[in-house]
């Protein structure tokens, strides 16, 4: 099957991966902009990550490690807030604790400590207040969102005070059913230091789309916008990517390391000292478990591998059509099909 032929999920979403729920919370009312992102795994999933950004914000992410005993994950947190966006993850540890979710430490229903890695972008003042940031209880909230259905973009979540080169950046996603069967699904919240547009104002990524995806979008006839300088360190790409194959540590860990491939592709420059650009991946599969060190597993591997970079950049794109305008106290965001309208003529 071609790259042509291949078909999203039927919701275009990570949650095409199956044991894959998303929730989101989010406040656009001043001084607020900005919001939280949980992607929950009830059965849990095998999990890797990967940093490259010189100017990340994570929390539990040495458990991934392949060389380290940590079996899963029970949610990946991904939030605006910067570094005081992972208290998040506490609400989220919070309710999975009530729900008995988590490596088991007593006899006890609650006796569990789960398992919840995080990342955070930099959103701090973009609604107009420093101290408007998500807490504990936004964790909780998204977490108590989270459905298997189809996933908000744009505005929404932690995508809610993203940008992107100066544009107004979000959360997106997508996904792509692979010949043999298996799914593969992405999730991206967008804030790069660098930009998604070239320099005619087409989108990096969106020669990537499947089929007719992206086909409505032209080449723009308007110049360029002026847009504000790049603030140091206000930034970050934050990403999960899925499949439903059953992957072992070290496999998740090298799916989460291509799918850097993924944002190379789609933005520009990326993994900037500016950014803290971390991806992580996860197995939801529960079979006998794919290796890297298995000669007869690395074609499989490698197409599974090559589709999460792939549809990581489509989420990028996803993210940038749905992203709406914002104008907050602390300065107007223009979205892209604010920017460049002439690029949607066909639509």
């Amino acid at each position: 099957m071609t790259a042509e032929q291949l078909q999203p999920g039927p919701h275009n979403a990570i949650t095409d991966v199956s044991g894959v729920l998303v929730g989101q919370v989010e406040r656009t009312d001043a001084p607020y902009l900005t919001g939280t992102t949980v992607v929950h795994v009830p059965e849990g999933a095998v999990a890797g990550v990967d940093v490259r950004g010189g100017a990340p914000g994570t929390r539990e992410t040495d458990l991934l490690d392949p060389v380290n005993s940590n079996p899963g994950v029970n949610a990946i947190v991904l939030t605006g807030g910067s570094a005081f966006g992972l208290d998040a993850a506490s609400g989220v540890m919070r309710a999975l604790e009530e729900q008995g979710q988590g490596i088991r430490v007593g006899a006890g229903e609650r006796d569990v400590v789960p398992i919840v890695p995080a990342a955070v972008i930099f959103d701090l003042g973009r609604g107009g207040g420093f101290q408007a940031r998500p807490d504990a209880d936004w964790g909780r909230e998204a977490l108590a969102a989270a459905t298997g259905g189809a996933v908000a973009e744009g505005n929404y979540g932690a995508g809610a005070g993203a940008r992107a080169g100066g544009l107004k950046g979000g959360v997106g996603t997508a996904s792509v059913r692979l010949a043999d069967g298996t799914t593969v699904g992405a999730l991206v919240i967008v804030n790069a230091a660098g930009s998604a547009v070239d320099s005619r104002g087409r989108l990096y990524g969106d020669r990537y789309g499947l089929g007719e995806e992206f086909a409505f979008l032209r080449t723009p006839t308007e110049a360029p916008p002026e847009l504000p300088g790049r603030i140091p360190g206000m930034n970050t790409v934050i990403a999960v990517v899925a499949t439903d194959a059953s992957l072992d540590k070290a496999a998740a860990k090298r799916m989460a390391m291509v799918a850097h491939d993924g944002l190379a592709r789609a933005l520009d420059p990326i993994h900037t000292l500016l950014d803290g650009d971390s991806i992580f991946a996860l197995s939801t599969g529960k079979g006998e478990r794919l290796s890297v060190t298995d000669p007869a597993a690395l074609l499989r591997l490698e197409g599974i591998f090559g589709a999460g970079a792939r549809t990581l950049s489509r989420a990028i794109v996803r993210a940038m059509l749905a992203a709406e305008t914002v104008d907050p106290p602390a300065g107007k965001i223009i979205s892209y099909r604010e920017a460049y309208p002439s690029a949607f003529a066909a639509e």
